[in-house]
């Protein structure tokens, strides 16, 4: 169990870090000289339907949606660490919310 634990803050840790390092703005595209231009639409072709916008925030939310569930539902508090693991995913679910609308904006 106390493995388990340590997993899940790994887990956690990762996310929050990440979710800083994908917070911070991107520096300015200087488009490329050499780049080939894109070729026109032909017509009677069907376009493709865009990807959903970054599908690997939304599973890390999913993911620690889940890990979250699993903490609440715990049977020992583990010293006061569950409560705090709590407050840390939610502070992760949080911050990747704030990416995902940062990235609407």
């Amino acid at each position: 169990m106390k493995t388990r634990i340590l997993i899940v803050f790994a887990v956690v840790a990762l996310v929050v870090a990440f979710a800083y390092t994908a917070s911070t703005p991107a520096a300015p595209n200087k488009g490329n000289a050499n780049a080939v231009p894109a070729a026109a639409p032909q017509p009677n072709t069907t376009t493709a339907t865009p990807a959903e916008p970054h599908p690997e925030i939304r599973e890390a939310i999913a993911a620690l949606r889940h890990a979250k569930e699993h903490m609440e539902h715990a049977a020992h508090d583990f010293g006061g660490h569950r409560v705090e693991a709590i407050r840390a995913t939610d502070v992760a679910i949080h911050q990747l919310e704030d990416c995902l609308k940062y990235d609407r904006d």
